[in-house]
């Protein structure tokens, strides 16, 4: 009976691992395809059929990046549009986030929601009219108010669950000691929501780094951030696909890098109250 036990774990157990593996496998392709074709010179990168394991290395493609495009100039715009999106986006969002838990104000929740599904082309047009009356059209102010059209609602969404599991009575029991309802959200709830507001803001700072749609319109030569500065790498004449791929390649390693990183604040934030007494 044990050893059948201890078999039906294990086979449970590989069953899991295989599931992720299988499921896995055609993300770490589509990373290992991008990485290998960024090391290609063009007539091995257009090629048919490619070659995953035999070929020519070359940086050629990352040192066209560097020297045709200003490519640490879009760096730092993403930079500053994400991490400005993310940190306002924190700003308004857990006050509200806290508000809509603690007070049960489903019908606020219900418009962010749908501000959220709309699709973001509808928001378009009236953006980039309203913005280009204020002279803001290339500004990163504009940049980063659109953005927060993703990144507050998922800000929002994702915390009123955390706030939601923190116990009223300690609220409660704070307010009859004097604090008023912003020290017991600063005091006692924002302290013990904090993995999700670390695996909120990496979600944030994320949605915000790969956004286009917005960028490509209000984003100008001194705004571009990175995602623009791929679309603009293809033209109707030639696509290198070596610089193009090289290009992919450095946008995706900081996210990476920060995933990597952080992901033991991701796990433990996305976790956070799954499992109640």
């Amino acid at each position: 009976m044990v050893r059948g036990s201890a078999t039906r774990r294990w086979l449970g157990t590989a069953g899991f691992y295989a599931l992720a593996v299988l499921f896995m496998l055609p993300t770490a392709f589509v990373f290992y395809w991008m990485l290998t074709l960024s090391l290609k010179p063009q007539v091995e990168a257009t090629a048919f059929p490619p070659s995953f394991v035999r070929f020519t290395v070359t940086l050629a493609g990352y040192r066209e990046v560097f020297t045709k495009y200003p490519f640490v100039l879009y760096t730092w715009n993403s930079l500053v549009v994400a991490t400005g999106c993310t940190l306002l986006g924190l700003v308004v969002g857990l006050p509200a986030a806290y508000s809509i838990a603690r007070w049960r104000q489903q019908r606020l929740a219900v418009v962010i929601l749908v501000a959220r599904i709309i699709p973001g082309i509808a928001y378009l047009i009236p953006w980039y009219i309203f913005f280009r009356s204020l002279r803001m059209v290339d500004t990163y102010g504009a940049l980063i108010l659109t953005h927060l059209i993703v990144g507050l609602p998922i800000i929002i969404w994702v915390m009123i669950s955390f706030f939601e599991d923190v116990p009223a009575d300690l609220a409660d029991a704070a307010l009859i000691d004097g604090c008023s309802h912003f020290g017991v959200f600063w005091r006692i709830a924002l302290p013990l929501v904090k993995p999700g507001v670390v695996a909120t803001a990496i979600l944030s700072f994320v949605f915000s780094w790969n956004n286009f749609l917005f960028s490509v319109i209000l984003a100008g030569r001194s705004t571009r951030t990175l995602p623009i500065a791929v679309y603009t790498m293809i033209s109707y004449e030639e696509i290198n696909w070596g610089t193009l791929a090289a290009a992919a390649t450095l946008i995706t390693l900081p996210v990476l890098l920060v995933a990597l990183l952080a992901q033991r604040h991701i796990v433990t934030g996305l976790t956070f109250g799954a499992v109640k007494q």
